[in-house]
């Protein structure tokens, strides 16, 4: 839905979703650090009103905030300051709707107050950055929920446009072409995937191949290309699941940095 604004000077964006699981698997996905860090990006949550929230983007990057609504596992809200500059506040709401067949249809809505435009844009873009999570969360959901997680992620630039860098990555894999339902095996000389297609996406500024994935370990990888400037970005992001998931990350992070960083080169 478009950005959203009332005579008060709130601004709001809205999401919602249906996801496989009980309410209590649910929460514990969308509420908790081990469950944020399952889908998302490594998270801690200190579980009560007025406890601490922090989102560690990597490369020193992490958003803090406090938590303002625990009601397990029903509602979920958070705010976090200083996620763009002097921008104001923004505040998260996440609710929980029990459907039939193990289902849940979550609600989230991401809003701000104030009377500038200024921030507009990156409100919206909240928006258009969920949806590929949220399907790394149906997958968890539907075959990993309450497994141990971890993660392992791998970005480098490209000089081309995103549907080269796209290219070049899909073809060094050994993914090019493949579509939702096809299995894949990376290619010689890159480091090991071995799973199923997912989900493809791409629009103008990105392309993105999701695989549920049974090596090098089970869990989810996303790969994918997307326009930043006149440069590219090429990555890699990696959830594992299951006892082994925190060992199995650790050595598969420099195995694909390594990869990425000689794969930047001969572009």
């Amino acid at each position: 839905m478009p950005l959203n604004k009332d005579a008060d000077g709130r601004r709001w964006v809205e999401m919602e979703f249906l996801v496989p699981g009980t309410p209590e698997q649910v929460w514990h996905a969308i509420a908790t650090g081990p469950g944020m860090s399952a889908w998302f990006t490594p998270t801690l949550v200190d579980e009560q009103v007025g406890g601490a929230i922090e989102f560690d983007f990597g490369d020193g990057s992490a958003s803090p905030g406090v938590v303002t609504a625990w009601d397990p596992p029903v509602r979920f809200g958070y705010e976090e300051h200083g996620w763009s500059g002097d921008a104001p506040p923004v505040a998260t709401e996440v609710v929980v709707t029990s459907r039939s067949g193990d289902r849940c249809v979550v609600r989230m809505v991401h809003s701000l107050f104030t009377d500038r435009d200024d921030w507009d844009d990156e409100l919206e873009s909240f928006e258009s950055g969920w949806p590929g999570f949220f399907e790394v969360l149906r997958v968890y959901l539907a075959h990993f929920a309450g497994q141990p997680a971890a993660s392992a992620r791998v970005m480098t630039v490209h000089p081309g446009g995103a549907t080269e860098a796209w290219s070049t990555l899909a073809a060094a894999l050994g993914v090019s072409g493949l579509d939702v339902g096809s299995h894949c095996q990376s290619s010689s000389g890159a480091p090991q995937l071995d799973g199923v297609v997912e989900r493809v996406h791409q629009d103008a500024q990105s392309r993105e191949m999701m695989l549920r994935v049974s090596a090098p370990a089970p869990g989810v990888a996303v790969i994918g290309g997307f326009g930043m400037g006149d440069q590219s970005r090429l990555m890699v992001s990696m959830y594992f699941y299951g006892e082994t998931a925190a060992e199995i990350a650790t050595v598969e992070q420099p195995k694909w940095h390594a990869w990425m960083a000689e794969l930047a080169k001969v572009v």
